[in-house]
């Protein structure tokens, strides 16, 4: 029983170091407010040309800068995700 006490104190020790350090990278890369097409498609891991279709499509927009607003990059990966 004093084992699994260890082995939880040690799981959420290492969960608490790496929460740590990806706030320390989040401070240090901040993400973009908005990306441009090729960008999105890096994120998304589809073509510019795929891209272009969902933006044709309405399921992605452009804001007044010709830019895609991180929100919408999020939606759609948080929609594909399981």
């Amino acid at each position: 029983m004093q084992a699994t006490t260890l082995d939880h104190s040690k799981a959420y020790s290492d969960l608490q170091v790496a929460m740590r350090a990806v706030e320390l990278y989040a401070q240090r890369h901040p993400r973009p407010v908005q990306v441009n097409i090729t960008q999105a498609a890096e994120m998304l891991g589809l073509s510019r040309p795929t891209v272009r279709k969902l933006m044709q499509s309405g399921k992605l927009r452009l804001n007044s800068c010709g830019l895609i607003p991180i929100e919408q990059v999020d939606a759609l990966l948080l929609a594909d995700s399981p």
